[in-house]
């Protein structure tokens, strides 16, 4: 948090201090009648999350039967701080096996203020990983005779994950001889787009994910290589070697999986890590030019009188011919008093949906580079009051195409290193999606 908490309060329902630690001295021990008195007895718990009294700022947050309250004297990142609370209570339930309420809190008062003082300094949230406090509080917790939930047991080996090195994943993972060395790279992109009817870009881009699941024994390494324009111009910098041709992009807006060595991505632009095991997402980026757009579609609308419409649609589909879309549908919006509708498709299945007032053409799968097509008559009930001008929604589509990216973004290299020498299996596979995918009509 840009400032630090000043004080974190438990409260039961009744308001009640169940216990209360006090990071700093720059607000009273009493603040928490001034919660209660304010919020609590008023009756606003359920109005705002955020409240300030008396030159300080309350977040608070309800947890089963037990209220958590952020004390802070001066403006504070918010999302930090709730973030903070969630965190620690899974921290809590960990310790307790499962459960966080009145009753767990008050049979473990001394490994609570144990941990308070071990995941904030000061005030400053500290490392809130259950695997890593574990290896030095061994202390179990009181458990509820309600939770069934096993305790997990402290990890071997603490001296390298306290000091920070790889918190996110534990040493000694071995996996059997008939369990195949896997890692699995899922890059999932969603593109955004308001086209005007004679096919102008008016506003594009695209985020991505890129999503991973690992089943690796020991602590390996792994470095990935993109297409991405700086990371290739660094390489060649480093080989003294001009950089092969093919396509470049720029990644905006990157952010990465805790696992990342960013010294290293300053200094080489790779992304090396070691990942944590299982699925996790390694990182999000967008991308603002050089979209490839999967789709274009050249509506055609005509309003004949006030009581009939002619629509037709054409969808064509820009990636190669031996690709397909799935789980394609198109919505075209039309008027609230639309009676009657016939159509006639080159491909797929079209219905009129009155809840939603739009034509849906359905395609369960849409072959590259080609064009359907869709015709419609939309019959409209004739009123006799004043007729408005009709907006005209933008039609909307949905679709999933695997194996081709917006963005251009590729995979260069994706090399595993670890220490017994092992053989993995790598599998690569890429997804683009529609987020909102628009075009006026």
């Amino acid at each position: 948090m840009p400032v630090a908490a000043s004080a974190i309060y438990f409260l039961n329902l009744r308001g009640d201090v169940l216990i209360n630690r006090l990071y700093r001295d720059d607000v009273g021990g009493n603040m928490v009648d001034a919660f209660r008195t304010h919020i609590m007895q008023t009756k606003e718990l359920g109005t705002c999350p955020v409240r300030q009294i008396g030159g300080c700022s309350f977040f608070y947050m309800r947890i089963s039967n037990v209220y958590v309250v952020i004390v802070v004297s001066s403006n504070a990142n918010v999302a930090c701080a709730f973030k903070f609370v969630v965190e620690a209570v899974a921290l809590f339930k960990s310790y307790f096996g499962g459960a966080f309420d009145e009753d767990a809190i008050r049979n473990n008062f001394v490994l609570i203020y144990e941990l308070l003082d071990e995941i904030m300094d000061f005030g400053y949230p500290q490392n809130l990983s259950p695997e890593i406090l574990k290896l030095y509080i061994t202390q179990e917790g009181v458990r509820s005779p309600f939770s069934s939930k096993p305790l997990d047991r402290p990890v071997p080996n603490a001296t390298l994950q306290v000091t920070g090195a790889v918190g996110w994943r534990r040493e000694g993972l071995v996996y059997k001889k008939n369990e195949a060395s896997c890692v699995f790279l899922d890059i999932v992109e969603s593109v955004n787009l308001l086209m005007s009817s004679k096919g102008v870009v008016l506003r594009c881009d695209v985020t991505g994910k890129i999503l991973m699941k690992c089943f690796l024994s020991g602590m390996p390494d792994l470095k990935l290589g993109l297409n991405d324009k700086i990371g290739l111009e660094k390489e060649s910098e480093i080989k003294s070697r001009p950089t092969k041709s093919g396509k470049t992009i720029e990644l905006d807006d990157v952010t990465f999986h805790q696992c990342v060595n960013l010294t290293r991505f300053n200094s080489e632009k790779t992304v090396s890590f070691v990942p944590p095991d299982g699925e996790f997402e390694l990182m999000k980026y967008r991308i603002t030019e050089g979209v490839n757009l999967p789709f274009k579609v050249l509506p055609t609308i005509k309003e004949l009188g006030r009581t009939r419409m002619e629509v037709n649609v054409k969808v064509k589909s820009v990636f190669g011919a031996k690709m397909f879309a799935l789980g394609v549908v198109v919505k075209i919006p039309v008027p609230k008093q639309t009676a009657k509708t016939s159509f006639t498709v080159t491909s797929g299945r079209a219905k009129y949906n009155a809840a939603i007032d739009c034509l849906v053409w359905k395609l369960r799968k849409f072959p590259g580079q080609t064009e359907p097509t869709l015709s419609a008559e939309v019959e409209l009930i004739s009123t006799m009051t004043e007729k408005k001008s009709w907006t005209r929604p933008p039609i909307q589509m949905e679709f999933q195409v695997p194996m081709f990216t917006a963005s251009g973004l590729r995979v260069r290299f994706l090399k595993v290193w670890e220490k017994s020498g092992y053989n993995t299996v790598e599998w690569v596979r890429y997804i683009t999606k529609a987020g909102s995918y628009e075009v006026r009509c």
